[in-house]
């Protein structure tokens, strides 16, 4: 059995003004071919993948095309997605013949001139291999699923928690495969689109809420006799494109009125729910600082909602630093930053120097400004940072330095990379993330690397490229009317356009 394998993976923010290009990509290894053989199944999905297969006793090759993750960050340049496209399609068209072609993808790829990058992706791969060759794919659960995507592929199968667990994803997307494979099985597919789009603060599955009851949903429906897999769709909500909005997706054993039917139950669940999904928990940055200080035991984590770079953002937003220096704080707080010009001085400069520098709001220059500090090289690092992370076993962080002003300890890098979501960044440079008091993370949902310290979670609400409030956009391309920024907005999920593939 021979299954080509590609990954192409990237989280757009419409409204970052940060590009993604190849040197995005290969901070976190964008490899080719044989290359991808060697280190490319290590993690994440493509790990899940092909344990699945082993575990279900299937010998195959692999006909590797390329790995390529990009984190999230601005629209991506046509150059680079050409070269993935390319490379992609290139290699289906050289490589003989295959039995199925396995695309693990994130889904909310905006290019420069293509708003929905996978489903042009699908669209090539499906004119090369034809009707009978199945497309399986992998998708991030915040993707924004369209109806070429869903036409385009035999099965798919999106992530079932935030945060997500990549390899659960692949190990999944493995069964599905052989049941295609070897048992015959023909999937249908049933696609709702929601006219829905809601911020950040609730995308958690694991804490009671609306989200975790539509996904426990969606699993329950995964046990009902001929449905082969449901996947739940909160899309992303920086994601300015004509498409753009929630949807679900279901997939039967050939019983189109089933998948129907469970894809309708699915989209009224999540309409039904509209104002629950759009409960606010982030306090003003003043009353999240001053909560931090205050806190008796263990490590606070700031989360500042506005600058995630999981989302998008640049990861320089100086608004949380500034307050913590405003305030005085007396207990060891961890800040990150992305900051090339600083890291430059610093690195000139040398450790034990002190610098003043203008830090941070060069990216990010409509939310937030350069914030001018007094600080002392601590330490001088970066590169190649072994971290397992985002379904990554590292990334690149380029050069990067260790900043300390009062009891603000700052590690700046030249590239967003992950901001300081995993304590790597922090060990990287021996900082004991356990003897500090309060943490900044650029995130608004991935606190899962510090839970063995953390006791507290304050949402910051922080203005940003991915800020909470989302009626803060500039919103061109989005379909309207869309609830919550068009409120009379109606909905009959059982009306709604439908896309199956069989």
């Amino acid at each position: 059995m021979r299954i080509a394998v590609a990954k192409y993976g990237q989280e757009t923010s419409s409204f970052s003004k940060t590009k993604t290009t190849l040197q995005t990509f290969e901070k976190f290894g964008l490899l080719h071919g044989d290359e991808m053989l060697k280190r490319g199944f290590d993690v994440g999905v493509l790990a899940g993948f092909k344990q699945s297969l082993a575990d279900h006793h299937q010998e195959w090759t692999v006909v590797p095309l390329i790995r390529g993750w990009a984190g999230a960050s601005g629209v991506i340049e046509d150059s680079t997605f050409a070269h993935i496209l390319d490379t992609i399609t290139d290699g289906l068209r050289h490589c003989g013949n295959i039995d199925a072609l396995f695309l693990d993808l994130h889904g909310a790829g905006e290019t420069e001139s293509e708003p929905d990058s996978e489903g042009f992706l699908l669209e090539r791969c499906r004119e090369i291999l034809g009707d009978e060759c199945p497309i399986l794919l992998a998708l991030d659960h915040h993707a924004n699923i369209t109806a070429r995507m869903v036409r385009n592929c035999n099965a798919l199968v999106a992530h079932q928690t935030q945060p997500h667990l990549p390899y659960e994803t692949g190990y999944e997307c493995g069964k599905v495969m052989l049941r295609i494979l070897r048992e015959g099985i023909e999937p249908v597919t049933a696609f709702r689109k929601i006219p829905l789009i809601t911020h950040q603060e609730q995308y958690l599955t694991a804490p009671p809420g609306p989200m975790r009851e539509w996904f426990e949903l969606a699993r329950e429906m995964e046990t009902r006799e001929g449905v082969i897999g449901t996947s739940t769709f909160p899309m992303q909500p920086w994601l300015d494109v004509p498409e753009g909005g929630w949807g679900v997706t279901v997939t039967t054993n050939g019983n189109r009125q089933q998948a129907e039917d469970l894809a309708t139950e699915l989209a009224t669940f999540a309409w039904d729910n509209r104002d629950r999904f759009l409960t606010l928990e982030s306090v003003p940055v003043q009353e999240a600082v001053r909560r931090a200080v205050d806190a008796q035991d263990g490590l606070i984590i700031l989360s500042d909602t506005g600058d995630s770079v999981f989302g998008g953002a640049p990861g320089d937003s100086t608004i949380i630093l500034t307050e913590l220096l405003a305030q005085d704080v007396q207990q060891v707080a961890l800040v990150p930053m992305n900051d090339a010009k600083v890291v430059d001085i610093a690195i000139q400069a040398g450790i034990g120097a002190e610098i003043d520098v203008h830090i941070g709001g060069k990216q990010d220059d409509i939310y937030s400004s350069p914030l001018q500090i007094n600080a002392t090289v601590m330490a001088i690092g970066g590169g190649e940072i072994a971290a397992d992370v985002i379904g990554m076993n590292s990334f690149n962080a380029g050069r990067a330095v260790h900043l300390r002003t009062g009891n603000v300890h700052i590690v700046v890098s030249e590239s967003e990379g992950i901001g300081g979501n995993h304590p790597a960044v922090y060990e990287h440079f021996g900082i004991d993330v356990s003897a500090a008091k309060m943490v900044v993370l650029k995130t608004a949902s991935n606190f899962q690397y510090y839970k063995d310290w953390t006791a507290e979670i304050i949402r910051v609400n922080t203005e940003g490229m991915t800020m909470s409030k989302i009626d803060g956009f500039n919103w061109k391309h989005l379909p309207r009317p869309i609830y919550p920024l068009n409120p009379e907005t109606t909905y009959d999920p059982g009306s709604d356009a439908l896309y199956c593939h069989d």
